[in-house]
């Protein structure tokens, strides 16, 4: 076996001069590997191109922990924002959802869809406006009809006032935006 003596030795030179045998079915061209390697490169950009689907359907971090580990139940039943801990989480749809305590951990589990917010914890306004997922300032939210809504508000942008501002508008673009993510 060529090949075998040579990868031991560490010589991997002219592997092109291989030639197709019973023992080696495939020959090792230039050409072929040429082809190859642009085939690859070719398919990575084609995937740069895609839309940008690949990313969670919830606002995570890269723990996978939802929008800075807040409780979403509290935003509902005390109609603000509160830190939840890791010690009351429960995964749900691949994202980690933190509490505030066992009580809101368990109405969580057992009606999860009451409690999860429009467009998966992205920024309302951004999905509406711009059909972009944007990350979210987790004490600026809206609770509007038994749903919980949440905003972008850095750096002197509080994505909130503008969706005050076009709310009929901006609510029915986001929800026909959200539809395709």
């Amino acid at each position: 076996m060529p090949f075998g003596r040579c990868a031991a030795n560490g010589c991997w030179s002219d592997l092109s001069g291989l030639i197709a045998s019973a023992d080696y079915p495939v020959a090792f061209t230039t050409e072929a590997t040429m082809r190859s390697v642009i085939a690859l490169t070719l398919l990575l950009c084609w995937s740069n191109l895609l839309p940008a689907q690949s990313q969670p359907y919830f606002n995570v971090d890269e723990k996978g922990v939802w929008v800075d580990g807040y409780d979403p139940v509290a935003y509902l039943l005390e109609g603000k924002a509160v830190e939840g801990s890791s010690q009351w989480s429960f995964v749900h749809r691949g994202a980690s959802f933190h509490f505030a305590n066992q009580a809101h951990l368990d109405l969580f589990k057992k009606d999860p869809e009451k409690y999860l917010p429009q467009y998966g914890g992205w920024c309302a306004f951004a999905i509406g406006d711009h059909n972009e997922k944007v990350d979210v300032d987790p004490q600026t939210f809206k609770i509007r009809n038994g749903k919980l809504y949440l905003f972008y508000n850095k750096y002197f942008n509080n994505t909130l006032e503008d969706w005050n501002a076009d709310e009929a508008r901006l609510n029915k673009q986001a929800d026909a935006n959200w539809a395709v993510f």
